[in-house]
């Protein structure tokens, strides 16, 4: 009998921690999902430091912020 309960108990602790390993597992592969989509981030940021230093940027920049143009460029403007 009392080997009987044991393995009741053995059985129902079983299921208990397989359960418990399934929802770690889930929340593993949600976390490296979420840590892959940060690598990208990192990426993405580190590509746009480096784009923020060129000379395209800083002309960019000067066009559209303060409007500036090179001499002899003509801007064309919608009418609205």
């Amino acid at each position: 009998m009392v080997v009987l309960m044991m393995l009741v108990v053995v059985t129902v602790k079983s299921v208990e921690l397989r359960g418990k390993k399934e929802a770690y597992e889930q929340k593993e592969m949600t976390l490296q999902e979420e840590i892959d989509a940060e690598k990208m981030r990192t990426e993405e940021i580190a590509e746009y430091g480096k784009y923020t230093q060129t000379k395209k940027y800083v002309e960019e920049l000067a066009k559209d912020k303060l409007g500036l143009v090179y001499e002899g460029e003509i801007i064309f403007k919608d009418e609205k």
